[in-house]
């Protein structure tokens, strides 16, 4: 009972996928960061120099899709965002593989980087580890929330 006589109504708990706490505000500034990096890459590379590596420019501009995908997501808020992120985070993290893959097996299928080259080896791993840290983090988001 309240103060007022009347039964307290019990509130769902707050979720926690929300920018303004620590990790979602981290994840947040991550993937803006890579969305200006890969498209900035991708176009300058574009418009300089497409004919010498189109597919590794091509696949930086799918990544620079993605990640800004994500970082809509993430900024946006809400279960049906939280989903849609987590599948591309998978999808990322996918790329990320079948290309770090790639080209080590083969290089000359790639006489430019793309951001996702040698699992992101030009951007210190960071393209490979910020999809396992956003799945983990936006699976943990579900199950506080629900």
């Amino acid at each position: 009972m309240s103060d007022t006589g009347r039964p307290e109504v019990a509130t769902p708990p707050k979720p926690s996928f929300e920018l303004g706490t620590g990790p979602g505000r981290v994840l947040v500034w991550f993937y803006g960061v890579f969305t200006v990096a890969a498209a900035s890459r991708s176009i300058v590379q574009m418009v300089v120099d497409f004919d010498r590596a189109p597919l590794a420019y091509v696949l930086s501009a799918v990544a620079a899709l993605v990640y800004g995908f994500i970082t809509y997501s993430l900024v946006r808020g809400g279960e049906r965002a939280r989903r849609a992120a987590l599948v591309c985070c998978a999808a990322e993290l996918l790329g990320v593989l079948v290309i770090g893959t790639w080209t080590l097996a083969e290089p000359s299928a790639f006489p430019d980087a793309t951001v996702w080259s040698d699992f992101g080896m030009g951007y210190l791993f960071i393209p490979v580890i910020l999809p396992v840290t956003g799945m983990v983090w936006l699976r943990r988001a579900r199950t506080v929330a629900v």
